[in-house]
């Protein structure tokens, strides 16, 4: 009974058209994409971080290969409009937890069109009640706002992939 239970499940879930997002933005954007990281005035010793960060986010996340604007057959233009801390915790004048909100602004030029998302990120994180390894920790707080932005971001330049995919099928089944 086991065995049949199992092999209606597997043919649920096969029968249902799943697809890895990683297939429906490939309807939306091509291999090659251009990255363009602006980052606000605010917080100019992170721009250099911030910009390769983006980069290799974009890279490994969307699984393109990052080109010349001139090579690109798509482009995103990120700008980065600064990190909020806000102290949650206080331990001896210290603050041990903190919330660190990311803004960011998605402009992405593709095959199909533009998709445009403004983004508001939020993690929270304990901090040792020291100052030697709060610089480290702000940073790493900002590499994962960076990360969870851009998620969203592909998470919604996928939904949008799968629109266009649903569209295609239609027109062809025409």
């Amino acid at each position: 009974m086991k065995i049949y239970i199992m092999l209606l499940g597997v043919f649920l879930f096969t029968a249902c058209g799943y697809k890895p997002s990683s297939h429906a933005i490939k309807e939306v954007f091509t291999d090659t994409i251009y990255v363009d990281v602006t980052v606000d005035t605010v917080e100019p010793e992170n721009a250099p971080f911030i910009k390769d960060e983006m980069n290799r986010l974009v890279y490994t996340r969307m699984n393109a290969r990052v080109t010349s604007k001139e090579e690109a057959q798509s482009s995103i233009y990120i700008n980065y409009k600064g990190t909020m801390y806000r102290p949650l915790a206080y331990e001896d004048g210290y603050v041990t937890r903190y919330r660190v909100d990311t803004h960011m602004n998605f402009v992405m030029y593709t095959k199909q069109g533009v998709v445009k998302k403004k983004i508001r990120s939020r993690v929270e994180s304990d901090i040792q009640a020291s100052s030697l390894t709060s610089s480290t920790l702000r940073t790493e707080a900002i590499r994962q706002g960076l990360a969870k932005s851009l998620d969203e971001f592909i998470a919604y330049v996928s939904a949008k992939g799968i629109k266009i995919s649903k569209k295609n099928r239609e027109h062809t089944a025409q």
